[in-house]
């Protein structure tokens, strides 16, 4: 349960909006608002995202995917648990050997979906960063040998997971920290390094201009494309022309994406995304981290997800995703749940 909202909220002390107000309470790095006094333009400029925090999409077969995600890729199996909206499926997490937010790419494993395909309103595909020409190298080659076909273009290499998922590695220079997971096949100056951005359909791309320029803060680049950027890590959101068939939910697609926030400015962003008119959810507590979901105006779900409490919660991080995780408030379920599961295979074997 969360408290009563506070009549106050807390903005960066180097915001235009803190330095404009000298007579504010000041923390060392927040300092403290009085809502009622803050005009919806001015309280924007203290609040950034700090690029994409997650991706979740949908999988009808776990065992296989982890063997592409966890085996293949790399990626560490950081959290074995349930989605919490239906707690007989799994909620899988692949990231970072720390579970870092802007590495995570997670999926809930329905075992008989249907294969999905992306259209107008949906996500299609999702792109990492790798550090130099030599990973791309090295990535055609691990691809190639395990049977996915890949394609080479100036600086990137498009392919696609068992599912149809479309995915991407592109050489990236930028002073962000690489998320890098640790892999006895992989030398970590190859690995994947976190997200980069996400390529969504949409036929009006102008249609989500006010919502995430005004609201969001995302800033335009080229023709349909936008960065955000926080103060330790940046990504980009891009549209592309939709295919002339519509879009099916299903195994192989995007779910949402979800912008990471800092934990003391999500209230805020709550309040900024309501008031936009975006009818975001409740403040969920999903125990790793508190959530709120809204549409963007072409159809994408969004998440704005806080950084942290973070997977360590209830596991040590050297034995994240060995077992199967449950929040408190699902661990009552445990006897019913893990029969339902699919087994899955040593996610490093």
């Amino acid at each position: 349960m969360f408290p009563p909202r506070s009549p106050f909220f807390y903005v960066a002390s180097g915001s235009s909006y803190a330095r404009a107000k000298p007579g504010l309470r000041a923390g060392s790095q927040l300092v403290q608002v009085r809502r009622r006094d803050v005009p919806l333009g001015v309280a924007f400029a203290a609040v950034r995202l700090e690029g994409i925090h997650h991706v979740t999409c949908i999988t009808a077969d776990a065992p296989g995917n982890v063997d592409f995600y966890a085996r293949l890729l790399g990626l560490r199996l950081v959290k074995k648990t349930v989605n919490q909206d239906d707690p007989t499926v799994y909620h899988l997490f692949y990231a970072d050997e720390a579970g870092s937010a802007g590495a995570d790419i997670t999926f809930f494993e329905y075992p008989h979906a249907r294969r999905g395909r992306a259209g107008a309103g949906m996500v299609h595909r999702v792109v990492w960063r790798v550090g130099s020409g030599d990973a791309l190298d090295f990535w055609e080659r691990r691809l190639g040998t395990a049977g996915v076909t890949a394609a080479r273009t100036d600086g990137s290499l498009l392919f696609s997971d068992a599912e149809g998922l479309d995915l991407e590695l592109a050489v990236v220079e930028t002073e962000d920290e690489p998320l890098v997971a640790s892999h006895p096949d992989i030398p970590a100056e190859l690995s994947l390094q976190g997200f980069d951005g996400v390529r969504a359909f949409t036929a009006d791309p102008d249609r989500s201009r006010p919502l995430l320029e005004q609201t969001l803060g995302f800033e335009p680049q080229a023709t349909s494309c936008y960065k955000v950027r926080g103060e330790r890590r940046g990504s980009w959101y891009c549209y592309d022309e939709p295919p002339a068939e519509p879009g099916i939910g299903g195994a192989g697609t995007v779910h949402h994406v979800a912008w990471s926030s800092l934990a003391d400015e999500h209230e805020a962003w709550h309040e900024r995304v309501a008031r936009a008119g975006a009818r975001p959810t409740p403040i969920i507590d999903r125990f790793y981290f508190r959530s709120i979901y809204f549409r963007e105006p072409s159809g994408v779900l969004f998440e704005i997800a806080t950084i942290g409490p973070g997977f360590a919660t209830d596991e040590p991080l050297d034995q994240l995703g060995e077992r199967l995780s449950l929040p408190p408030d699902f661990e009552h379920l445990r006897a019913q749940v893990e029969p339902l599961l699919t087994p899955l295979p040593d996610p490093r074997g």
